[in-house]
């Protein structure tokens, strides 16, 4: 069997009664973890520029969360997608030679199931199927070093959740994965050298054009079945080589994701973690630090150390949230790494501008290693101007998945902006109906969403 009916298969197959009770639970915190992100991104400018684009695109069928609006079915995914993932406040898979944001998927299960009136049920499985393929293509066939972006994952991801939504066959599950990997595969010059707000909007596309292939398979569009293993196809222009998908029901990929404490990078969480500990262990002085010096494993170096692209340039959010330098310094002199971080104000201020500028990030093999492993390592100093040097290490983080948050730590980091948005009374409810999901609808959820 080819890989494409692999996947079909497993998409046709795997059924809620299949996902184990951590599992389920596992899925519902990841649901509203990606509500709860997507509130603090509302009214945001490139935010913004995606609702009126899919409002003006139109469309009637969906919502579009926390929006007057509606959208169709495409829209809302890419919408609320981008809702989700602008922040850089969203979950992440760990794997040695990939990071996607699973987290992703969220907004297009959401958007499809309105349109086929899902059950609760439905909206778990189709979004436990697309975490746990995520997982194994992260893990099996990374796409980083051959120049392409992660969302080239999410696109076929996407396709197969809205896929199972629609209840497409085998064949048309096939078809729909085959034009989802054909026609939408994403460069990796979004996170390398200047980065642009694009970055995280990219993965909105991504759910867009999934579903768009899923609602053409639908509707008898056919696409390359042999996606994967043909001539000119997927393993050898985008992946490089055969790989294996382990593809199994029960979705165990869903323990390997981790949720983040911090709006930061996913590389990052470790070291801001350990820096802000230590600046509120030491009530450390900004003002004395001559140097901040940060031992990390290749991929944190390679993507917000230096390695694409000067992090120590840093004017706008999306440079901001990719620049380990920007994020070790206003994190030492806030003690904190939320949302007010990244106003173009703090960003400019002179305080952060000149500390950032004594933060060096260097790769240490040996860290490297570590994080391959499963750990997240960061190694960090701090000289200040009379020679003390304070010393930190952290192998992990609070949401790590040797350290995952529970319901509590959720609601601690999801309230202030969530209620900032509903309110209160109204959070509670869309905790509640979270956290009951395999008894509600879609309509339940996201009459509260609207």
């Amino acid at each position: 069997m080819t890989t494409t009916g692999e996947i079909a298969r497993f998409v046709r197959e795997t059924e809620f009664d299949d996902l184990p009770d951590d599992v389920v639970d596992a899925t519902k915190r990841r649901i509203l973890d990606s509500v709860g992100i997507a509130l603090g991104a509302v009214g945001a400018a490139p935010v913004e520029a995606v609702r009126r684009t899919v409002h003006e695109d139109g469309g009637l069928d969906c919502c579009m969360w926390a929006s007057e609006g509606r959208a169709s079915i495409s829209g809302a995914a890419m919408y609320n997608t981008v809702l989700t993932r602008y922040l850089d406040f969203m979950d992440s898979f760990l794997a040695p030679g990939e990071t996607p944001h699973p987290s992703d998927n969220v907004g297009t299960v959401l958007a499809v199931g309105e349109h086929v009136d899902a059950s609760g049920e439905d909206l778990l499985a189709a979004t436990a199927i697309a975490y746990q393929l995520q997982g194994e293509l992260a893990w099996a066939a990374p796409v980083r070093d051959r120049g392409f972006d992660h969302v080239t994952h999410t696109v076929l991801t996407q396709a197969a959740a809205a896929g199972k939504l629609l209840q497409l066959d085998h064949e048309q599950l096939q078809h729909a994965i085959g034009i989802a990997g054909t026609a939408h595969n994403a460069l990796r010059v979004t996170r390398t050298g200047g980065i642009n707000e694009w970055k995280g909007v990219a993965a909105g596309n991504a759910a867009r054009n999934g579903t768009y292939a899923a609602l053409l398979a639908s509707n008898g569009m056919e696409g390359p079945t042999d996606l994967f293993e043909g001539q000119k196809g997927w393993q050898q222009v985008i992946s490089g080589g055969d790989f294996a998908l382990d593809l199994d029901p029960p979705c165990p990929r869903l323990h390997d994701v981790m949720c983040k404490r911090y709006v930061a990078e996913t590389y990052a969480q470790s070291a801001v973690e350990g820096i802000v500990e230590l600046a509120n262990t030491v009530a450390l002085d900004p003002d004395a630090v001559e140097s901040i010096d940060l031992s990390t494993f290749h991929g944190a170096k390679l993507i917000i150390g230096g390695g694409e692209g000067d992090r120590h340039v840093v004017e706008t959010k999306a440079q901001a949230d990719h620049s380990l330098p920007y994020m070790l310094a206003v994190a030492a002199i806030d003690r904190e790494l939320l949302t007010r971080q990244y106003e173009p104000e703090r960003i400019q201020s002179d305080d952060v501008q000149r500390l950032l500028r004594t933060v060096s990030v260097e790769e240490d093999p040996a860290l490297t290693e570590r994080f391959e492993a499963g750990e997240m390592p960061a190694v960090i100093d701090v000289e200040l101007a009379d020679g003390t040097v304070h010393h930190v290490e952290k192998d992990a983080f609070r949401g790590h998945p040797t350290d995952p948050m529970d319901w509590d730590d959720l609601d601690e980091k999801l309230r202030p902006m969530a209620t900032d948005v509903y309110g209160e009374h109204r959070w509670a409810n869309v905790t509640e109906c979270v956290q009951s999901l395999e008894d509600r609808s879609v309509h339940d959820l996201l009459e509260l969403l609207d």
